[in-house]
């Protein structure tokens, strides 16, 4: 009677735990999920390989896609209060976003009003952040300050706030493949410092080439 009892209570628990366990899963980002393939993004925001910016491609493959949610018809206001969304793919991965929410939705919101809405899906957060936060960069000109973050092992969830503009947002991303790319893209920089001479000599050739030939063909057509 009591193992009845116990297993009735263990049964009772998890399946209120349950929902809790769903809204925690910190790998998912509305219809967008860490780790998918950029085909799968492409299709999911109907935009085409001529959408991506290809920000490095040897020897390692780095590329963007900025997404603006598309507004209902008839609706003259923005009918999403997420302005843009940024994936970031590491070989064809996707281990980044970057959310900006439209300034209009979010007009009058605290900090602490985000973090309770944020909260009421995602559960509650595991750490905020004061005012005197370090700056997270996320590919942007603007630098930006934790206000809240939600994370495990594996995922890291952050509200934003920009430092000028006051806007809030979001930045999302594996925290094993954010780690990858950070090192790979060290990888990058160095390649790239130690091919920058060779590339200046080439863009330097390519000039003198280019005003050679134009000389030549002035040389022909000019008439004093």
């Amino acid at each position: 009677m009591k193992f009845i009892r116990f297993l009735a209570l263990t049964v009772t628990a998890v399946l209120f735990a349950a929902p809790m366990l769903r809204a925690q899963d910190f790998s998912k980002y509305r219809d967008f999920s860490l780790g998918t393939n950029l085909a799968t993004v492409l299709k999911r925001t109907d935009k085409k390989l001529t959408d991506i910016n290809t920000t490095h491609a040897a020897p390692t493959l780095f590329q963007e896609l900025t997404w603006w949610p598309p507004s209902l018809p008839g609706l003259s206001s923005r009918s999403d209060s997420v302005e843009q969304v940024l994936f970031y793919f590491f070989n064809g991965e996707l281990y980044k976003l970057a959310v900006t929410y439209d300034q209009s939705s979010t007009e009058g919101l605290t900090a602490e009003d985000m973090v309770k809405s944020i909260s009421a899906k995602y559960g509650p957060p595991t750490s905020v952040v004061s005012e005197a936060a370090s700056k997270l960069s996320v590919g942007y000109d603007t630098q930006q300050s934790t206000v809240a973050s939600w994370e495990d092992s594996l995922y890291s969830f952050n509200l934003v706030r920009t430092t000028f503009t006051d806007r809030f947002g979001l930045v999302i991303y594996s925290k094993k493949l954010n780690a990858d790319a950070q090192l790979a893209l060290v990888e990058v920089a160095k390649k790239e410092k130690q091919d920058a001479p060779a590339r200046e000599a080439e863009r330097q050739k390519k000039q003198i080439d280019a005003l050679e030939l134009t000389r030549q063909q002035n040389q022909k057509s000019f008439r004093p």
